[in-house]
């Protein structure tokens, strides 16, 4: 129920997309109106978050640990796992960030039957990075190539990206890879969703929201390139005005168009209020961003403020004679 709700959620936004822009005639609305006022919440929103994560304080250092701390000379220190130095903290936050290196570790628990009866076993599961890792990649490139519709002259990168993206020449237009990949890791994380019990039970309808956003806005764009041929050079007149804040809607570009910018509009409001967000908030988690260098340097309670405090010289002078009498040894007699 949770994934149907979800789906029908985005079913009416590009049904409301197709109606507003492809009957009603309000192409101004969904093509300038609404862009604008979702680039101002995703903004607003992101910064709101990254400044709120930053100023709350870290009570205690918590990095997250998988191999050996700095220690004696002759114990070989895991650099990267259990960095001492702002260095190793660095390799290991680009190797997280671009490779997903703790989520190459995953692995799966399972009772298993044999002779002697049940056993935990533990074994590798590298699907869920595999398809992550293809996700987020294929994603970077899309919108990097989607840069030619907004910048002018187009950088030469974007042109490379797009012949190496589709270098395989399938149709025409040229099927490009990412495409691919990026509707097939949305298809493995929805179906890994539904049919794992244990990830079912924990999924929320927030969980498959972005997913089916996501999906709707790559069959969309698939379509207005592969089914429906939509005119590039209207849609990059609509991108360069939004771009340069001259908008112009030109005629005949078709209702797909509107539909695929809505949901990308959404999804944009959307992201600073979801778990997206971790594209901003991986930066800002103490138990990657911290050195772990408890041994050495002390780490102070930022929450720490000073206090009026009751010593236990000052406990003794107030109750001395008390003490004696009931036999407690003190330190002043």
């Amino acid at each position: 129920m949770k994934a149907l709700f979800s789906l029908i959620v985005v079913l009416v936004l590009a049904g409301i997309a197709y109606a507003g822009a492809g009957l009603a005639h309000l192409q101004f609305i969904f093509g300038v109106v609404i862009p604008y006022l979702a680039l101002v919440l995703f903004l607003g929103g992101f910064i709101y978050r990254i400044v709120k994560w930053a100023k709350t304080p870290v009570p205690f250092r918590i990095p997250t640990t998988c191999g050996q701390e700095e220690s004696l000379p002759w114990i070989k220190q895991n650099k990267i796992d259990n960095p001492s130095t702002q260095l190793g903290v660095f390799l290991r936050m680009v190797l997280e960030v671009l490779c997903f290196r703790s989520l190459f570790r995953n692995t799966k628990t399972e009772l298993r039957e044999d002779e002697n009866g049940p056993k935990l076993g533990y074994g590798s599961s590298q699907w869920l990075w595999l398809f992550a890792i293809c996700f987020h990649w294929s994603f970077l490139i899309i919108i990097l190539r989607h840069l030619r519709l907004f910048l002018e002259p187009i950088p030469a990168f974007v042109t490379v990206l797009d012949q190496v993206d589709s270098v395989l020449e399938i149709g025409l237009p040229a099927l490009y890879i990412t495409d691919v990949l990026f509707i097939g890791a949305l298809l493995y994380l929805f179906l890994r969703r539904v049919v794992i019990p244990q990830i079912r039970y924990i999924s929320l309808a927030a969980d498959y929201f972005p997913l089916f956003m996501l999906l709707g806005i790559g069959t969309t764009g698939m379509l207005m390139r592969y089914a429906y041929r939509i005119d590039l050079v209207a849609i990059k007149e609509v991108a360069m005005g939004l771009v340069t804040f001259n908008p112009v809607i030109p005629s005949g570009i078709g209702s797909l168009f509107y539909v695929h910018l809505f949901l990308v509009s959404s999804l944009f409001a959307y992201f600073p209020l979801s778990k997206l967000m971790h594209m901003g908030g991986i930066f800002m988690s103490p138990t990657r961003n911290m050195i772990n260098n408890n041994r050495r340097v002390r780490h102070v309670n930022p929450w720490n403020y000073p206090v009026e405090v009751h010593t236990y010289e000052a406990y003794e002078n107030d109750f001395r004679d008390k003490m004696i009498k009931a036999g407690i040894p003190v330190e002043k007699e």
